[in-house]
C-alpha cells in the first residue's frame, strides 16, 4: 500500500506506476535509509514519542534489515515498493507490527530523501578522494622513475620546446590536486543535515536536530527547512566537480593515445589496459584512453541535465527532484572507474626515452634558446625573434637542426652569433635554463616531486 493512498479512492494504474516508482534506482539508497531511520528513532526516544522498548525493538529490527539487505541485494530489486523508504517502512511493519507505523512520526520522505541521499553523496565523494590521492600517488613515482627523460612539449599539437617528460606528469598531478581540493570543498557543504526539516516547514516535535547531524556524522543541521528539502546544490557541485575532473582524464587520455600511436612511439600502454584487433592481428588499441575520452560525455551530460532539472523550481520539494539520482549515481562510479583505469594506465607505461629525445631534437625546439642567447648578446627580443626566424628558414631549406648549422651561416644572419652559441642549443642546456619556479630544469621538476611528496 503507497504511503499516500489515503486520500485517494482508488491507486495508480499500471503504467503511471512504474513511471512514478523511484525503487528502481533508489535502492542504491537502502543502508543510508535505515541508518537515517536508526537516527531518528533515537530523536524520538528523546522526545518521548517512542519508549526505550519500542526504540529498542525499532533498533534491532532495522539493524536485522541492514544486514538482510546487504547479504541479500535481490530483495530490493523484487519488491514492489515505490521507493526505498516505503521498502524499509513495509518490511520494518512486517518484522515489529504496529510499531513501525510510529517510526515515520515527525518526519517526511522529502528530508529523509535529502538525508540519505547527502549520506550516499558523503560515502561516495570519500571514495574518490581515495583514488585521486592514489592517482596523484601514480604520477609522482613515473615522474621520479622518468626524471631526466626529455619529451618534446608541444603548442597547436606542434613542437614548441623541450620539456622533461616528468614535468609533463607533475602537470597532471597540479590538475589532480585541484579536483582533489574542489572535491573537498564541496564536501564542507554537503556535509549538512537535512532531517528533522519535515515536508518543507520543520518538525512539529522538539527534536535536537544538532544532535541528530552529529549522530549520523554531519557537521551542522541545516537552518532552514524550505532550503534543506529543495537544496540540490551538493548534487551540482559533485557533478561539476566530476566534469571538471574527467575534463582533465580526457585531456590525459589524449595525449597518452597520441604519444602511444606509431607516428609518436613515445610510450607504450601495459597489456591490461589495451586491446587488440578482430581483424589486424597486429593491433594494440589503447582501449582504456578511449573510454575514459568518451566517459566524459556522459558525465557532462548528468552535469548538464541536473542543472536544467533544477533551474525553473518553486520552493520546496518537487516531483522532478527525483531526477536528481539517476546520473549521479551514473557519473560517481563513472567518474571513479575512470580514476582507476587512468592510474592502471600511468602505473603500466613504457616510456621511450630515445624516441622521445629524438622528437624532442627536431622541429627546432630550441629555437627560442638561440632567441634568448641573442638578447644576452645585446640584441632586443624582437629582432633577435626575427633572426631566429631567419635562421631557421635556412636550417628547414637544408634538412638541418639548428645546432647542425656551421658557424659562418649564423654570422651570415648576425654577426654577434660565435662559437658560444652551441652548447646553449643542446637540449640539456634548454632544459635546465628554466629555472623559475614552475620551469622544467631538472633542479624545479626535482623540487615539485620533492614538494609533492
Amino acid at each position: 500500500m503507497a504511503l499516500w493512498g489515503g486520500r485517494f479512492s482508488t491507486g495508480p494504474d499500471q503504467a503511471f506506476k512504474q513511471f512514478n516508482d523511484s525503487l528502481p534506482f533508489d535502492y542504491q539508497l537502502a543502508e543510508q535509509d535505515i541508518v537515517g531511520s536508526i537516527a531518528w528513532a533515537g530523536a524520538l526516544l528523546q522526545v518521548n514519542i517512542l519508549t526505550q522498548t519500542e526504540h529498542q525493538n525499532l533498533v534491532a529490527a532495522l539493524e536485522a534489515l541492514l544486514n538482510e539487505v546487504i547479504a541479500k541485494p535481490e530483495l530490493l530489486q523484487q519488491s514492489d515498493a515505490e521507493d526505498i523508504h516505503s521498502f524499509v517502512e513495509e518490511a520494518l511493519i512486517k518484522k515489529v507490527g504496529d510499531l513501525g507505523k510510529k517510526l515515520h512520526t515527525g518526519r517526511s520522505r522529502n528530508d529523509q530523501v535529502a538525508t540519505d541521499f547527502r549520506l550516499w553523496s558523503r560515502q561516495t565523494a570519500e571514495q574518490l578522494l581515495q583514488a585521486l590521492a592514489e592517482l596523484k600517488k601514480s604520477f609522482v613515482i613515473l615522474a621520479e622513475r622518468e626524471l631526466g627523460t626529455i619529451l618534446p612539449g608541444y603548442t597547436h599539437l606542434q613542437r614548441a620546446q623541450p620539456v622533461l617528460f616528468s614535468h609533463w606528469c607533475m602537470a597532471y598531478y597540479e590538475m589532480i590536486c585541484r579536483d582533489e581540493s574542489r572535491l573537498q570543498d564541496a564536501l564542507v557543504r554537503l556535509n549538512v543535515c537535512p532531517l528533522g526539516s519535515g515536508a518543507l516547514a520543520g518538525t512539529a516535535y522538539p527534536i535536537d536536530r544538532q544532535q541528530l547531524a552529529v549522530n549520523l556524522g554531519f557537521s551542522a543541521a541545516s537552518r532552514n527547512s524550505l532550503d534543506a528539502v529543495s537544496d540540490r546544490d551538493f548534487v551540482v557541485e559533485l557533478l561539476s566537480c566530476a566534469s571538471i575532473s574527467m575534463m582533465h582524464l580526457s585531456r590525459l587520455a589524449e595525449d597518452m593515445i597520441f604519444y602511444n600511436s606509431g607516428e609518436a612511439g613515445f610510450i607504450e600502454l601495459a597489456d591490461n589496459v589495451t586491446s587488440g584487433s578482430s581483424l589486424m592481428p597486429q593491433k594494440k588499441n589503447p582501449d582504456a584512453l578511449e573510454l575514459i575520452r568518451g566517459k566524459t560525455g556522459r558525465v557532462f551530460g548528468a552535469f548538464s541535465a541536473m542543472m536544467m532539472t533544477l533551474k525553473a523550481l518553486p520552493l520546496a520539494y518537487n516531483k522532478d527532484m527525483q531526477e536528481d539520482k539517476e546520473g549521479l549515481f551514473d557519473a560517481m562510479p563513472t567518474w571513479l572507474a575512470c580514476i582507476h583505469m587512468a592510474q592502471a594506465c600511468i602505473t603500466g607505461v613504457k616510456v621511450n626515452g630515445e624516441r622521445t629525445e629524438q622528437a624532442a631534437r627536431g622541429g627546432h625546439a630550441n629555437a627560442t634558446e638561440l632567441a634568448d642567447y641573442l638578447v644576452k648578446k645585446g640584441i632586443p627580443f624582437r629582432e633577435g625573434h626575427h633572426i631566429v626566424g631567419q635562421l631557421v628558414q635556412i636550417a628547414i631549406a637544408e634538412g638541418k637542426s639548428l645546432e647542425q648549422l656551421e658557424l659562418a651561416q649564423f654570422q651570415q644572419i648576425s654577426a654577434v652569433i660565435e662559437q658560444d652559441v652551441y652548447p646553449v642549443l643542446e637540449l640539456d642546456a634548454c632544459i635546465n635554463a628554466r629555472v623559475a619556479l614552475g620551469g622544467t630544469s631538472l633542479e624545479q621538476v626535482k623540487s615539485a616531486i620533492t614538494f609533492a611528496k
